[in-house]
């Protein structure tokens, strides 16, 4: 069969009819692309060039492996199948488009098989992978997809059958080899060549059409999506930025920044790498999913914040570009009450199979509102407030911080191998005294040299920040640090998540690089390794365990807790990396939430569901959110963090000893 490139159609040659539009959708698709990148260039500097190796090694197992796509295995996996499909189906279009030339010219003829065989390959897998999507978005509809438009899907999907089928028609009619055994077999099918012919044109017309699509669609992600992963933020997920960082790598401190705003207000205060995200989002809507303000009926919906990011940007295109800034702002485009909504449990960010950061997004604009603009919830002035004059968010004098431990024979204020940083909530509040009572002693009973700071303690200063407050952050951490250079400092204990976090990954940008912070369950599943402490024994009763967000999913202490409590006899539907948000994250434990919303409750119904007797815990605020949580659903269920469970058996082991020596005396 001549090819149809070289057939004329009346006085026009297959070859033109390509050429014109192709040139149309080729020049519709790069403009939008420029059109893109220009937007994206407007966003402000954003050193993302360190750490090559790291980033091609994420870029090999992200993008290429598809790593974070196949966490869902059904979406996943069709997904995979159309991406690697395209990926070696890729080199064909070239061949389709020159009349053959590329493999009659070009390839080495020992590779026309293999290169055959990959082809065919790609066209197959990209073809089954679109079938399963089309059958799963019109038969198997999922629930996050009812009720919306699958218009743009299915028709993709559609161009995607097009494309493949197409593709098997034109190889039977090009001799096909052994390599190429649906080309072969459809040879075998007599295929009239205007059928063939017919089919080339649809195939090419189905790719310029995907071509100007692109742009216009969730499909720009197949361009973006490269750069979005390769210039992922490699800091430890959660941990927020400076302001500003200066030539040695630390952050420039409030006082020394020369600054016009701070935080974000306008589009172009957004980070370049940050307004790429807007142009990478796939809609799989996997953040939407897992997002506890979201599930909780807020207005805060993860992919929104990405969309409107992006949306804003096209709207506005014509001022941007002529660098004028929009009468709208983006805290306007995205809505207060989605932004404070935010728990920062970066379960969004974790489960993005295109590394989109969301959370940067809603606290930077915290930032802007606390420290600029002054309109933030009112209700966050108690708190504040309470850190600025008292250091805790309570609003306790300092010198009670360690009346808990006036009993204890533990060092305050002295220096000591060990510092056990208590944190606000276990100095000040009753239920997570005994939590603070239990790991001393622990450390203790092992032997550990071990102290507090007493009232030398302030904050970590984790609320400030996720509320936006930076001034108030770093005063209190200057103030920590002074603290923990004058005692020498080196080695810490912390059994709130959300300090053993800002201490060990945000206050190093402030001159804590020598700091070693672990979590008390760390220390604990350390003391058994060594047995400085003995292995729990659960006494018959069942254990639960519930992954705190800034511990298990930032922090990646996983297995440790689970380690000291001698394993869980039912895990939590979701758990580890994927657990659910207790909802006090963020700030939110300061301000009010909707009481028929709450999304404790939903946390505390997945806990009870696992009928155990005792839910395990590893964080302060997390032990206040379940208990009441608890409470809401008419749950009986203990609540116990991991300390107080291996304490409470030594002190009954030693209750027993002694009730057995006063017996035989």
């Amino acid at each position: 069969m001549k090819h149809p490139l070289l057939i004329y159609y009346g006085p026009i040659p297959g070859w033109l009819i390509l050429t014109i539009i192709g040139s149309v959708a080729v020049s519709f698709f790069l403009y939008q692309v420029i059109k893109a990148t220009r937007l994206v260039l407007l966003g402000a500097p954003d050193d993302r060039f360190d750490s090559w190796g790291i980033r091609f090694k994420e870029l090999l197992v992200g993008w290429l492996g598809q790593k974070k796509v196949l966490r869902d295995k059904i979406a996943g996996t069709m997904h995979v199948l159309m991406f690697w499909g395209f990926l070696m189906l890729a080199t064909d279009m070239f061949d389709l488009a020159s009349a053959n030339f590329f493999s009659n010219h070009i390839i080495p003829q020992l590779l026309i098989g293999p290169w055959n065989g990959i082809v065919e390959l790609g066209y197959t897998s990209a073809f089954i992978g679109a079938v399963a999507a089309l059958i799963r978005r019109v038969v198997f509809t999922p629930e996050k997809l009812k009720g919306k438009s699958q218009l743009e899907g299915n028709f993709i999907l559609t161009l995607i059958l097009t494309i493949t089928s197409t593709s098997f028609i034109i190889e039977s009619k090009e001799d096909p080899i052994a390599w190429e055994p649906i080309g072969l077999w459809l040879e075998g099918m007599n295929i009239s060549n205007t059928m063939a012919i017919a089919s080339y044109w649809a195939h090419m017309i189905a790719i310029l059409t995907f071509l100007i699509l692109i742009p216009l669609s969730k499909h720009m992600h197949l361009v973006m999506a490269f750069p979005n992963v390769f210039f992922h933020d490699i800091e430890p997920m959660g941990k927020m930025r400076p302001l500003a960082i200066g030539e040695n790598g630390k952050a420039i401190l409030l006082e020394d920044l020369d600054i016009e705003s701070f935080g974000v207000s306008s589009y172009e205060q957004y980070s370049w790498r940050q307004l790429i995200d807007g142009w990478s989002c796939t809609s799989c809507a996997r953040c939407q999913d897992v997002c506890p303000a979201y599930a909780s009926g807020k207005s805060l919906n993860p992919m929104q914040v990405i969309h409107d990011v992006r949306d804003y940007a096209n709207e506005h295109a014509p001022i941007l570009l002529k660098g004028e800034k929009p009468e709208e702002t983006m805290m306007e485009r995205i809505g207060e009450d989605a932004v404070w909504a935010c728990t920062t449990c970066n379960a969004c960010v974790d489960v993005c199979p295109l590394y989109i950061e969301h959370v940067p997004k809603l606290t930077d604009l915290r930032r802007n509102a606390v420290m600029e603009t002054m309109e933030y919830p009112e209700v966050l002035n108690v708190a504040m407030g309470n850190l600025e004059s008292a250091s805790n968010p309570y609003g306790f004098g300092s010198h009670e911080r360690a009346d808990w431990a006036a009993d204890l024979d533990v060092k305050i204020g002295e220096p000591a191998e060990y510092i056990y940083f208590v944190g606000c909530a276990a100095s000040f509040d009753e239920r997570n005294q005994k939590v603070a009572r239990a790991t001393i002693s622990l450390m203790k009973e092992a032997g550990l040299d071990v102290g507090i700071l007493g009232m030398q303690e302030g904050c970590s200063g984790d609320p400030a920040r996720r509320a936006g407050n930076e001034y108030l952050f770093q005063m209190l951490a200057e103030t920590n640090l002074a603290t923990f250079q004058e005692l020498g400092v080196n080695k810490i204990v912390a059994s709130c998540p959300h300090c053993f976090h800002t201490l060990g990954k945000e206050y190093g940008d402030y001159g804590g690089d020598e700091l070693e912070v672990f979590h008390h369950t760390e220390m604990m599943a350390m003391l058994q390794e060594e047995n400085k402490l003995p292995q729990l024994d659960k006494m018959g009763k069942s254990i639960t365990y519930h992954d705190p967000c800034y511990l298990g999913r930032m922090g990646d202490v996983i297995d440790e807790p689970r380690a000291v409590l001698g394993g869980v006899d039912v895990e939590v539907e979701r758990h580890g990396k994927d657990s659910f948000c207790c909802g006090a994250g963020g700030a939110q434990m300061w301000m009010e939430e909707d009481a028929d919303k709450r999304v404790n409750k939903i946390r505390a119904e997945e806990i009870a569901a696992t009928g155990c007797d005792t839910v395990a815990i590893g964080c302060p605020f997390c032990s206040i959110m379940v208990k009441d949580g608890l409470d809401s659903v008419g749950s009986n269920m203990d609540v116990k963090d991991v300390a107080e469970l291996l304490w409470e058996q030594i002190v009954a082991k030693d209750e027993e000893i002694q009730s057995s020596i006063t017996t035989n005396s």
